[in-house]
């Protein structure tokens, strides 16, 4: 049922800019109720149509009108720089507390970078991003498609289901700069652990053998890390066509020597690869489940036949579009029936009610009493994920309050743990893994060998005292332990089971194996990695688990606000594609905007001049600058000598190669922290391209937030670990254990579910089930 027919759904109030845009579609996928105050004024008709579909407007400008609308709402999600938020009193509470009032804002509503501003370019430089985009001979930029405001949004979203699954209307404090920086994988964790940082290098991962590779009519993502059968069917593959070479030889055989000789190997991959269609190759990998994909443009994803196998494509309809409505990427799980419809935004009639359901507020009085400590307080979750997407799902779960048992052991081992190249720091063990470490605290470990029918036995009793099992397994393999969703509802009814293959558990390829890299090559994303005129570059940290893992968050959160379980089957294909944006829509809907970017600027933007990323005083120091209004243009112009210095916005589009010249210039003789305290305190948008060692240890706002909180760990003692994004006021996460040691927890666990005696667990070990 969509929101038109949904007694349950949930009535937002939409007061967001684009800080959050995300954050108000997504709740729009799970069937809420979205009101908005203005009509989507500002956007192009693609990103107005992609951006508001579902959505109804009415004007409430004054504040009077606001607050009787806000008061038929329970979630008000807002966002916008500090300064300009209307839901914000004196002291900083809510004007609407029987609400769940989410609040994002460029860095936080608290800390002594309160008020500074940014768009897209300028948070993904404060929180860590473009430092890790790019050539290394050339600037930093961003991941495209605004995939840091997109992130706040989505953590926006998470954050006000977290609230309505507590009971408690509260204020929740979302800083897009914190949303960013979780969303790093290695690039601070590295500081913390090895006293290093990652850098560009044009898109090859630092600690998996991905990148992508030129085909003989396009590209292909792809490599050879993961399971050592990985190396062995694609050798195979290339000794059938003859393009093996000295791979062959027994030394190869080692995959620490393979890693140590990468250059050689990614040189005999690549004359393979170069030899064959894009298409033609990605199609044979998938046939062998190796983790290859062709690096398609995001225009091509609404015919992509995944994609409309499953049905998760959106058709939109309403005043000013094509007749039968015109095909969006759709949403990243199936929370409305599909194949789904949605009308344009459009305005609320006179003498319609505002909001389309009349019953009672989710929110309002659920708690019945004091809240809880923790908004998932008395949720218990089976964690059967590895690597980063399914451990990203249940860290977040666990920072607020979930008792999440994780299942593990050395006869499955997952590379953050075992594997020496995702160690971070040399010489560590798979007990002190630091990347293990970050996304695995506030866990309890279970060591269960699932090789062994007792070990899928106990697994399967564990089921009926846990609420949500997250898994990450390919398809069918759940199944053939008796496992399915069908088979855990007869364990535990009310179960909630999310399940996050790689493009889902139908379809044509849903065999198919996949890494970050590749998901990024499937939904258009890497496409749109390539300077002007050059190849793509694709990203070098894996922000497709991420937003996969934020999807399947909000997911699990959205069926237990409705108290009732499901199977979510999760799509990191459908994930990704819905954070393209406007990008499906643009050859249909939009005459063509002139791409302003050029080898040498690559981060311009269409409607901001300057905005880019300028060198700062030191070696490969930079700083972000976005000037996005007149007042702003003139500011700068009082500060240094610039070209065009009264002119609109279209003269200085014509002057743009002269300014960011001398714009540079000038940026080069200035240290980057000094120089955007200076813009910041003139009103001016910029910010440290930051790098690990900038966000841990030189930012101030990060630093006075306590983003990055210390744990005390068994092996490494006391570290730093990534903090908590969704901050709220009421039931706020914590972080409260380190990562566990593998099978720490393991008879503590049974002995409390299962009521296993000591006799029985020393039986378990001696037979190797509990290792």
């Amino acid at each position: 049922m969509g929101p038109d027919t949904d007694p349950a759904a949930l009535r937002v109030l939409d007061l967001t800019d684009e800080l959050a845009l995300q954050g108000a579609r997504l709740l729009v996928g799970i069937g809420a109720d979205v009101v908005r105050t203005e009509p989507g004024t500002g956007l192009g008709p693609a990103a107005r149509t992609h951006w508001h579909a579902g959505k109804r407007w009415m004007p409430a400008e004054d504040p009077a009108a606001l607050d009787a609308l806000a008061a038929g709402a329970d979630v008000v999600l807002e966002s916008g720089p500090a300064a300009r938020l209307r839901g914000l009193r004196e002291d900083g509470s809510s004007r609407w507390p029987h609400a769940v009032h989410v609040v994002v804002t460029p860095f936080g509503l608290t800390g002594p970078r309160r008020d500074w501003i940014g768009d897209d370019l300028v948070l993904a430089s404060a929180g860590g991003m473009t430092w890790l985009g790019g050539r290394p001979d050339a600037q930093p930029k961003p991941p495209p498609r605004e995939q840091a405001l997109q992130t706040a949004g989505a953590h926006a979203a998470i954050g006000a289901l977290l609230a309505v699954v507590s009971g408690t209307p509260q204020l929740v404090d979302i800083s897009a700069q914190e949303a960013v920086a979780a969303t790093l994988e290695t690039a601070a964790l590295a500081w913390i652990h090895a006293g290093r940082f990652p850098v560009r290098n044009g898109g090859v991962y630092e600690h998996v053998a991905h990148r992508i590779f030129e085909a003989a009519d396009g590209y292909v993502a792809g490599g050879y890390s993961g399971s050592n059968r990985m190396w062995t069917d694609l050798l195979a593959w290339m000794a059938e066509r003859g393009e093996a070479g000295d791979l062959l030889d027994e030394r190869w055989q080692d995959a620490t020597f393979r890693w140590q000789q990468r250059p050689h190997v990614d040189a005999v991959v690549r004359r393979f690869v170069a030899r064959q269609p894009a298409a033609g190759l990605a199609a044979e990998a998938r046939k062998r489940a190796l983790p290859w994909a062709e690096v398609v443009p995001a225009a091509r994803l609404t015919g992509n036949p995944q994609l409309r196998d499953r049905e998760s494509l959106v058709t939109i309809t309403g005043e000013g579009l094509p007749d039968g409505g015109v095909e969006d990427v759709g949403f990243p799980w199936a929370a409305l029936p599909r194949p789904v419809t949605l009308p344009a935004l459009r305005e609320v009639a006179p003498g319609e009610p505002p909001w389309r359901r009349s019953a009672p507020s989710q929110v309002r009085g659920k708690g019945g009493g004091e809240p809880k400590p923790k908004a998932l307080e008395g949720v218990r979750v089976l964690d059967l994920t590895w690597v980063l997407a399914g451990p990203y799902v249940t860290k977040q779960l666990g920072e607020h309050g979930a008792d999440i048992v994780k299942i593990e052991s050395r006869h499955r081992q997952d590379p953050t743990r075992f594997a020496p190249s995702m160690h971070l720091r040399p010489g560590s063990d798979p007990d002190d893994s630091g990347y293990f470490i970050n996304f695995n605290r506030n866990k309890r470990g279970v060591a269960l060998n699932l090789r062994t029918e007792e070990g899928r036995r106990l697994l399967r009793e564990l089921v009926p005292h846990c609420d949500v099992v997250v898994e990450n397994f390919s398809p069918g393999v759940l199944a053939r332990w008796g496992m399915d969703y069908a088979s855990l509802r007869a364990l535990n009814p009310d179960v909630i089971l999310v399940s996050m293959a790689g493009v889902g558990q139908t379809g044509p390829w849903r065999n198919a194996v996949t890494f970050a890299d590749t998901l990024a090559a499937m939904s258009g994303l890497s496409s749109e990695t390539r300077d002007p005129g050059g190849p793509p570059q694709g990203l070098t940290f894996g922000l497709g688990d991420m937003i996969a893992a934020n999807s399947a968050v909000l997911a699990t959160l959205d069926l237990l606000a409705r108290g009732r379980g499901g199977h979510v089957d999760l799509s990191q294909l459908e994930a990704m594609a819905a954070t393209m944006g406007p990008a499906a829509l643009e050859s249909v809907l939009d005459d063509g905007v002139p791409d302003p970017r050029t080898a040498q600027y690559p981060n311009r933007s269409p409607r901001a001049v300057p905005h880019g990323v300028y060198p700062a005083a030191r070696d490969d120091r930079w700083v972000a600058v976005s000037v996005t209004d007149e007042a702003q243009w003139h500011t700068l112009t009082r500060l240094v000598d610039l070209p065009c210095a009264d002119g609109d916005l279209a003269d200085r589009r014509a002057a743009e190669d002269r300014i960011d010249a001398t714009l540079a210039a000038w940026t080069s003789r200035h240290d980057a922290h000094e120089l955007a305290r200076t813009l910041q305190a003139e009103g001016i948008a910029a910010a440290v391209v930051a790098t690990g060692q900038d966000l841990v240890e030189a930012d101030e706002q990060l630093a006075a937030r306590g983003f990055y909180p210390v744990l005390d760990h068994p092996l490494t003692g006391p570290v730093r670990h990534e903090g908590i994004v969704a901050r709220l006021t009421a039931t706020p996460g914590a972080l409260d254990r380190p990562a566990p040691l593998l099978g720490q927890h393991t008879d503590e666990v049974l002995r409390e579910l299962l009521g296993l005696s000591d006799e029985q667990l020393a039986t378990l070990t001696a037979e190797g089930v509990t290792e």
